[in-house]
């Protein structure tokens, strides 16, 4: 067991890894109105009364000033064949939908067409996370489908084995 006061950063990482995660896009609109989105594998139910959900954004991700800004996001649960998509929506780009079909949900927010699941949120509130934000959305909307999910793990994409 290690000290907490010498605890290496990469290690603490690389243990954080271990614990395999669904990998999810949260979508959103930026301040100028245009879709955007971001890779997020941090993402958690949270409660059923009221019906919310939670995930966790880094500080540094232009992402995190619309969430801050904004009232409104999707989160995407993305399918196994989806990982495409996972790594376009990690990387800095101009326009993030590009060559991705989508459609706008009820709350005028994108939802990627093909994945296994999305939720429609409002923000319910935004924690401060150390070096990330924790974000908590109030579910008004969902739809779900079958299919097997896109999973992270270890620092790599992986799927669920047969």
């Amino acid at each position: 067991m290690l000290d907490t006061t010498q605890m290496d950063p990469r290690e603490l990482r690389n243990a954080f890894g271990c614990f395999a995660s669904g990998i999810t896009v949260v979508s959103l609109r930026d301040d100028q109105g245009k879709p955007t989105g971001v890779t997020v594998s941090s993402f958690s139910s949270l409660s059923l009364d009221p019906p919310l959900c939670m995930f966790s954004l880094g500080k540094t991700q232009m992402s995190c000033r619309w969430i801050e800004e904004g009232s409104r996001f999707n989160i995407n649960v993305l399918s196994h064949a989806q990982e495409k998509s996972a790594w376009q929506f990690a990387k800095p780009m101009d326009d993030k939908f590009e060559g991705i079909d989508w459609y706008e949900g009820q709350n005028g927010i994108p939802v990627i067409e093909g994945s296994l699941c999305h939720f429609e949120c409002d923000k319910w509130n935004v924690y401060d996370g150390g070096d990330h934000i924790i974000v908590v959305g109030k579910i008004t909307a969902f739809e779900r489908s079958e299919g097997d999910p896109l999973l992270f793990f270890r620092g790599k994409i992986a799927t669920v084995a047969a």
